[in-house]
């Protein structure tokens, strides 16, 4: 099997890389089958791409993550969720409870190649198109107008690669489109950007950190009605598994990524 991706969708082997062999260890955090099965199909050298600090930054925002759907999905069982940026995330079979409406959506490049991996699902639609533009809008909400259902949608590491007026931009898009829902984001710091290529695993590939920010509120600042409820770093979790995350927690506490989830 071969995978055409570009730029940054290249960066979606990171944690693809990171998934597989977590999968593998004796007593693994996460579980993603699928992960290593694409990983040995593609007889693929995953160290440029699982460097330590990645390593337990993927975990932990994967397993942060995953907590923060369940609980949504727990208060909203006929939730819809629409993951931004999905590359080859196996989240639904993690978090599904049988009743919730899934869309993975990714740039055309990328949803031909997650298509050569996973199989049609229930209850899961599969859309190449951009966060910037509005064509997969239409698709999502005729899939699901008979439903009422509240709407959450996830971008995993993608607000890194737009700039500030491009997260503007899909901000609109999304509230637009759906005039009440959540936003679980990514967020990433200005340092990150200045000093992007001593990046551990990303300067492995040739995508470019845009923009970063101190505090989600510079987020939602970008769109009127928007609004940040609450940031988690992920160093809450990477400091509960090895010393090294502890003494980065500690020593560089504003440096990893956060959660940020808005609602509007």
């Amino acid at each position: 099997m071969t995978l055409q991706l570009g730029d940054v969708e290249t960066t979606a082997l990171i944690p693809l890389a990171i998934k597989a062999n977590e999968t593998k260890r004796k007593n693994a955090r996460i579980k993603d089958e699928v992960a290593v099965q694409i990983i040995e199909h593609l007889d693929m050298d995953t160290a440029p791409f699982d460097k330590f600090l990645s390593h337990e930054g993927v975990i932990a925002r994967t397993v942060m993550l995953d907590r923060m759907v369940k609980d949504f999905v727990s208060e909203n069982p006929d939730a819809v969720i629409v993951n931004i940026g999905a590359g080859f995330d196996n989240r639904f079979s993690r978090v599904d409870n049988g009743t919730i409406t899934w869309f993975d959506l990714d740039l055309p490049d990328s949803i031909l190649a997650r298509k050569k991996v996973f199989e049609e699902r229930e209850r899961v639609t599969m859309i190449a198109g951009s966060g910037l533009e509005e064509n997969w809008c239409t698709i999502i909400k005729e899939k699901i107008k008979e439903k009422s259902s509240p709407v959450l949608f996830l971008a995993e590491g993608l607000f890194m690669y737009f700039t500030l007026d491009e997260i503007g931009k899909m901000l609109s898009i999304l509230k637009k489109n759906f005039p009440k829902a959540t936003l679980i984001a990514e967020q990433n710091n200005p340092l990150m950007v200045k000093h992007q290529k001593h990046h551990d695993t990303v300067k492995a590939t040739k995508a470019v950190f845009k923009s970063g920010t101190w505090s989600g509120e510079d987020i939602a600042s970008l769109c009127d009605g928007v609004r940040l409820v609450e940031e988690h770093s992920f160093n809450e979790e990477m400091k509960k598994h090895s010393l090294r995350g502890w003494l980065f927690a500690a020593l560089l506490p504003k440096m990893n990524d956060r959660w940020a989830v808005f609602e509007w």
